[in-house]
């Protein structure tokens, strides 16, 4: 039977862990999956929910032998250019994860963003790093679609000639005005 982590360690040793586990960044957003260390032991992640795993973060597993996560290079696009504050914004209004650095901005290779840089003026360069963005908005790092908690709060929805209503709970308190369009 493989050995499985079901929580992170809340204080990680300051020594160094047993093994060591490198994840890309969607890699690193889960809940239950079988691994493989670097060295190449398998266990099973099998955590209460989704989590988003962090560059060092500890997993502790069932055979109290622990496994440190570290973030994978891969593919990315560097962005630079005069207006980064600027492109920065696009970047945030498209809701893609972005790595902030004072002399440049790191996303996940995507060449429709990429494209959307260059016509804004900025200079793209195909990169291959680890991924460590910043964490989304309200302390909540990665979230699934429109899931963020536990408050009430409904949607409009007008579906050509009718309209409806969704209920929603929510974490925190925020207003949603937008329309999906529907075929019936």
């Amino acid at each position: 039977m493989l050995p499985i982590a079901q929580s992170l360690q809340i204080d990680p040793p300051t020594g160094a862990a047993d093994y060591t586990c490198s994840l890309t960044y969607e890699e690193r957003f889960l809940r239950r999956r079988k691994l493989s260390t670097d060295c190449g032991k398998n266990f099973v992640v099998d955590l209460p929910k989704t989590t988003d795993l962090k560059q060092g973060d500890h997993l502790l597993l069932s055979n109290e032998e622990t496994v440190e996560i570290l973030a994978k290079q891969e593919k990315l696009i560097a962005i630079t250019g005069p207006n980064l504050l600027h492109l920065a914004w696009h970047i945030g209004n498209r809701h893609t994860p972005c790595q902030i650095e004072a002399e440049r901005l790191l996303i996940c290779h995507d060449h429709v963003i990429e494209d959307m840089i260059a016509r804004l003026g900025g200079t793209t360069t195909v990169v291959r790093e680890a991924f460590t963005p910043a964490g989304g908005a309200y302390g909540m790092g990665r979230t699934h679609s429109h899931d963020h908690g536990n408050i009430e709060h409904t949607h409009h929805h007008v579906h050509g000639d009718h309209s409806h209503h969704h209920h929603h709970e929510h974490e925190h308190e925020h207003e949603h005005e937008h329309e999906h369009e529907h075929e019936h």
